[in-house]
């Protein structure tokens, strides 16, 4: 989950090309290299052609136009830094910008990784600009044999596997919410730490939402939008994936609100702790306000201060201020203010 590269780049000497394989439609696939991927024909019925390519590389643009025939429009879509997810279909062809979670090193999971998607059917494109792991995914079912067998199903392998790898950051940040509401806060971190990494979790959960909300709308327009060769039975494991990813949704609500409430326990506490402060100090005030009084009034160096020439009247002034003390104890405890 922490790679650095691209566990995909296999042609780093190539221009454009990351990997690509050409699908039997038996469940496997055979590696194919950037010369023989030019002007590419199927030369077995069930032949599908899978090229994943930078999109920043000089060109893409026009060589989506010149060997695809994409639309300017739609070739400038799928090579630009405008990756809000969406889907639509053009004729035969399906268009798709979807977006995954980051598992480079360092990301957050905030910091989703975009993909951009093009198929007529016959030959799938797929496009990134920095690492990207879904695409290793559908490598690994091809080498056990049991890969997509087609276009369609290749869509939905990807689809499926970028959604699933969203739960892994999920069940992350659950695991660390359940572990800051047991949190010991006396004994372990102080409230300041855990109201930051609370705050942090809920701003994680606000840029899921915001990514994974318009993923939701694009998959649900593949499965309503996309041409005749997307067959039925890919309708229906996209339906499974649309599923899947509202029920994520819902957790990241769910861990959102938790988030919340934890902030409020958290700064309602510190706030009871600043009030019972307070309070106290009220309290003491209270306490030696009539002595500070007392001793003030008798301490004025002017004369005719009763007891300044006798040497007892000091003992006496301490006896009145301990019984004031006492009594305002007393008054304090009866009052309930202790």
């Amino acid at each position: 989950m922490d790679d650095v590269a691209d566990p995909t780049d296999e042609n780093e000497d190539e221009t454009a090309l990351l990997f690509g394989r050409v699908l039997d439609g038996r469940g496997g696939a055979r590696a194919i290299g950037w010369d023989e991927a030019q002007g590419w024909r199927p030369a077995a019925p069930g032949e599908v052609l899978w090229l994943h390519l930078r999109r920043t590389e000089a060109g893409m643009c026009d060589w989506l136009q010149a060997e695809l025939g994409v639309p300017e429009p739609t070739a400038r879509l799928l090579t630009s830094d405008a990756t809000r997810p969406r889907a639509f279909s053009e004729g035969e062809t399906l268009v798709a910008v979807l977006r995954g979670i980051n598992f480079n090193s360092g990301a957050a999971p905030e910091d989703m990784v975009s993909m951009q998607l093009w198929s007529d059917g016959r030959r799938l494109v797929t496009l990134r600009r920095v690492p990207l792991q879904t695409p290793r995914d559908t490598l690994l079912e091809f080498d056990a044999g049991s890969g997509p067998v087609d276009a369609g199903s290749l869509v939905t392998s990807l689809t499926g596997h970028m959604v699933q790898r969203m739960n892994a950051a999920i069940v992350d940040m659950n695991d660390e919410i359940d572990r800051l509401e047991d949190l010991d806060m006396e004994e372990e971190e102080s409230n300041d730490e855990v109201l930051s990494k609370a705050v942090a979790i809920r701003r994680n959960c606000l840029a899921l939402q915001r990514h994974m909300g318009p993923q939701h709308v694009a998959l649900e327009a593949i499965a309503r939008e996309a041409p005749e060769w997307f067959e039925g039975h890919d309708r229906r494991e996209i339906a499974e994936t649309i599923a899947l990813l509202r029920r994520f949704l819902d957790d990241v609500d769910i861990s959102k609100e938790s988030a919340v409430v934890l902030m409020d326990e958290l700064r309602a506490r510190s706030l009871a702790g600043a009030e019972r402060t307070n309070y106290l100090l009220t309290i003491v005030a209270a306490i030696f306000l009539p002595l500070t009084f007392l001793t003030g009034l008798l301490g004025i160096n002017v004369g005719g201060i009763p007891g300044a020439d006798d040497g007892a009247a000091f003992w006496i002034v301490v006896g009145l201020c301990a019984a004031i003390m006492l009594m305002q104890l007393a008054l304090f405890r009866k009052w309930k203010w202790l």
